[in-house]
C-alpha cells in the first residue's frame, strides 16, 4: 500500500556537499528519495517548496497565453506571429523544467545532476526565443536588414549551443572548484541576454538621446530591470548569506531568484506583443520576417544539440567525484 508519510527533512550537515546551499541549514529533502516522495515532498513545506511552485504555477499563465494566440487571430495561420509563438512556447518550457528539476533532484546524486542539465537547456533555448522574437519585432528600424540583422539570429544559436554546454559542464566543478562552476553558470545565461539585449540596449539609448513616447519602451525598461535583479540576487546568495537559517524555507535567493525571473519574463512578453502591435503596419510592408521553416529549424537545431549535450554530460557522470558530507557548504 502506498504510504503518505511525509518525508523526513534534514540539516546541512546530514547532506552531502553538492546538495548543501550556502545560507540554507534546515529543510533538506533526504538524498535517494523515490518519485513518490519527491512529489509528495511538493506538498510539505521544504526549503524547496516554493521553488517548484514559482515556477510551476506560473509555467501555466504561460500555457495559457500560448493556447490562446495559437487559436485566436494571430496564430499560426499568420506568417507574421511564428517568431512570437517560438517565444512563447520557450516561456512555457523553462519554468516547467525548472519545476520538475527542484521536484526530482533528490532521487539521487545522477538524477539530480540530469535534472538540472534539463533546466540548463530551457533556459538556453529560452535565450534563443527571445532572440527570435527581437530579430522580427523589436530591432530598431536602424538597423533592419543590415549585417548585424542577418547575423543576429546565428550568433544567438550559437550563444544557445554555448550556453547549454557551458552550464552543463559547471557541475562537474561543482565538488572541486564550487567558485569556478558558479561563474561559469553565471556566465553561460548572463552572455547570452546581454547580446541577445543589443538592439533593446540601443531603442533606450535611442529614447535617452532623442526622446521617445513608445509604450513598449516602458515595458522593456521594466524587464530589463528585472533581469538585472535576477542576476543580482542569484550572484550575490542574498538575503540568506546575511542570515543564515532565518530564511531557510521562504525568502531566500532562489525564491527571489524564481519571482524576479518571471516578472522579468511577463514584462518582456507584453513589451514584444506591443511591438509587433504597434509595428504591425511595417512589417506587413517587409518580407524580412522568416517563414515557419526558418523560425522553426534554429529552434530544432538548438533542441537537437542541447539534447546530444545532456546526453554526453550524461554519460561523463561516471567519471565525476562523489560530494562528501563534510566540506564547506556552497550554492548551485
Amino acid at each position: 500500500m502506498l504510504s503518505l508519510k511525509l518525508p523526513r527533512l534534514l540539516s546541512i550537515n546530514q547532506v552531502p556537499k553538492g546538495y548543501q546551499e550556502q545560507g540554507i541549514l534546515c529543510g533538506y529533502r533526504p538524498p535517494r528519495s523515490s518519485a513518490a516522495a519527491c512529489l509528495l515532498s511538493v506538498f510539505q513545506m521544504t526549503n524547496e517548496t516554493l521553488n517548484i511552485w514559482t515556477h510551476f504555477v506560473p509555467a501555466w499563465y504561460f500555457v495559457w497565453t500560448l493556447v490562446g494566440r495559437l487559436r485566436g487571430p494571430g496564430g499560426p495561420e499568420d506568417p507574421h506571429s511564428w517568431p512570437l509563438l517560438a517565444y512563447l512556447l520557450t516561456c512555457c518550457i523553462y519554468p516547467l523544467a525548472s519545476s520538475c528539476a527542484h521536484t526530482f533532484s533528490p532521487m539521487s546524486t545522477r538524477a539530480r545532476h540530469i535534472c538540472y542539465f534539463f533546466d540548463y537547456a530551457a533556459l538556453s533555448m529560452y535565450s534563443l526565443g527571445s532572440a527570435l522574437a527581437y530579430s522580427a519585432y523589436v530591432f530598431p528600424d536602424e538597423w533592419v536588414s543590415s549585417t548585424f540583422h542577418h547575423c543576429y539570429v546565428p550568433i544567438a544559436v550559437f550563444n544557445t549551443v554555448v550556453s547549454t554546454s557551458l552550464s552543463c559542464y559547471s557541475r562537474f566543478l561543482e565538488v572541486e572548484r564550487p567558485r569556478l562552476s558558479k561563474v561559469s553558470r553565471t556566465l553561460a545565461f548572463v552572455y547570452p541576454y546581454l547580446f541577445d539585449s543589443i538592439p533593446l540596449f540601443y531603442r533606450f539609448y535611442l529614447c535617452a538621446l532623442r526622446g521617445c513616447a513608445e509604450p513598449a519602451v516602458a515595458l522593456h525598461y521594466k524587464h530589463t530591470t528585472f533581469a538585472f535583479l535576477t542576476c543580482f540576487i542569484f550572484a550575490t546568495h542574498l538575503p540568506e548569506r546575511l542570515a543564515p537559517g532565518h530564511f531557510d524555507y521562504i525568502g531566500h535567493s532562489h525564491q527571489v531568484f524564481h519571482v524576479c525571473g518571471i516578472l522579468g519574463t511577463h514584462f518582456q512578453m507584453e513589451a514584444i506583443m506591443l511591438d509587433m502591435s504597434e509595428r504591425h503596419e511595417r512589417l506587413l510592408a517587409t518580407s524580412l520576417l522568416p517563414s515557419a521553416l526558418q523560425t522553426l529549424a534554429p529552434m530544432g537545431t538548438c533542441m537537437a544539440i542541447g539534447l546530444a549535450v545532456i546526453g554526453l554530460c550524461s554519460a561523463s557522470l561516471r567519471f565525476m567525484p562523489e560530494p562528501g558530507h563534510k566540506d564547506k557548504p556552497h550554492g548551485h
